[in-house]
């Protein structure tokens, strides 16, 4: 089993990322991401969009456990994180969560 807050890290760390739901929804609808991550209470219309464009870009999505301040806290960023576009993740194993 992957440890989502050791390989967000390591992406975060290696790869390279964007934060907010905005910039999630014009990289999905582009497919200029290799993943997206929602925390669980991302607006739903927000959601919904996202997750509209991730099938039709065939872009995986992992909906994080816990709230925006929680995965914030995670991403050492002092706002709420919603979404997180990985455009490269770098030395992480992010793709597995999806597959599990």
């Amino acid at each position: 089993m992957v440890d989502f807050n050791r390989q967000i890290s390591v992406a975060l760390r290696t790869g390279k990322a964007e934060f907010g739901s905005k910039k999630a929804y014009e990289y999905v609808a582009t497919g200029k991401v290799k993943m997206v991550i929602l925390a669980s209470n991302c607006p739903e219309s927000q959601k919904s969009k996202i997750l509209h464009n991730a099938k039709l870009s065939k872009t995986p999505v992992y909906i994080y456990p816990g709230t925006s301040i929680e995965l914030a806290s995670l991403c050492e960023k002092p706002y709420i994180v919603t979404a997180i576009s990985m455009r490269d993740l770098g030395d992480s194993e992010l793709l597995k969560l999806v597959e599990e």
